[in-house]
C-alpha cells in the first residue's frame, strides 16, 4: 500500500521531470485503500487517541492536497502530449507511463483535436471555393482600356483575345456590354 511519504516523493519527481513518471498499475487502488484507512482512523472518537486522530486528519487533508496537485501536473503534461500528438501524429512518448484512465482520456482528446482539424480544413476549402466563385474568367472580344474596378483597383488595359480572371460583377458588366465573353459558360 502507498504511504504519505511515497505520494510526496511521487509529486516531487513529477514536479521536476518533463516526462510523465511511471506509476504502479494498482496506483489508484492503493490511493483508495490509503484514504479509506485514514478516514477510519480519523473517525475514532476515543479521548485516548485524540492527538493521534487530529494528526491523522491533518495528514489525510495533506494527502488529498498532494494527490490533487499530482493529478493536476499529470493533466498538464497530458495536454502537452495531446498537442504534440495532434500536430505531429506521434503518440508514443510517455504513452507507457500513463494510467489506464489517462490513456483513454489522451486518445479521446487526440481524436477530438483531429476532428477539429478536419472541420477547420473543410472551412478553409469551402472558403477557397467561394473565393473562386467570386471571380470569373473572360476573354476579351475587343480592346479595352484601363479602368477602375469596384474596389478602386486599376485593371487593364486588355487586348482583344486576352484572357482575364476578374471579379464576377466586373466580368458581368464587360460581357453585357459586348466587350468580352465568359470562358466558363457552364457556371
Amino acid at each position: 500500500m502507498i504511504t504519505y511519504n511515497d505520494l510526496y516523493e511521487m509529486l516531487r519527481k513529477e514536479k521536476f521531470s518533463e516526462n510523465l513518471q511511471s506509476w504502479p498499475k494498482n496506483f489508484l487502488e492503493d490511493i483508495s485503500a490509503y484514504l479509506s484507512e485514514k478516514k477510519e482512523q480519523s473517525e475514532m472518537n476515543s479521548d485516548i487517541f485524540a492527538d493521534s486522530v487530529a494528526k491523522t486528519k491533518k495528514q489525510l487533508e495533506n494527502f488529498i492536497a498532494i494527490f490533487k496537485e499530482l493529478m493536476l501536473r499529470r493533466k498538464k503534461k497530458l495536454l502537452n502530449l495531446v498537442f504534440v500528438a495532434a500536430e505531429t501524429g506521434i503518440m508514443k512518448r510517455d504513452y507507457e507511463n500513463m494510467l489506464t484512465l489517462e490513456r483513454e482520456l489522451f486518445e479521446k482528446m487526440v481524436k477530438a483535436f483531429e476532428e477539429s482539424e478536419k472541420e477547420l480544413a473543410k472551412v478553409f476549402s469551402l472558403k477557397k471555393i467561394e473565393e473562386k466563385k467570386k471571380n470569373r474568367m473572360i476573354i476579351f472580344n475587343q480592346n479595352v482600356g484601363q479602368f477602375v474596378d469596384l474596389f478602386g483597383n486599376t485593371a487593364g488595359p486588355f487586348a482583344s483575345g486576352e484572357l482575364a480572371n476578374l471579379e464576377n460583377e466586373v466580368a458581368e458588366i464587360l460581357v453585357s456590354g459586348g466587350k468580352a465573353a465568359f470562358v466558363d459558360e457552364n457556371n
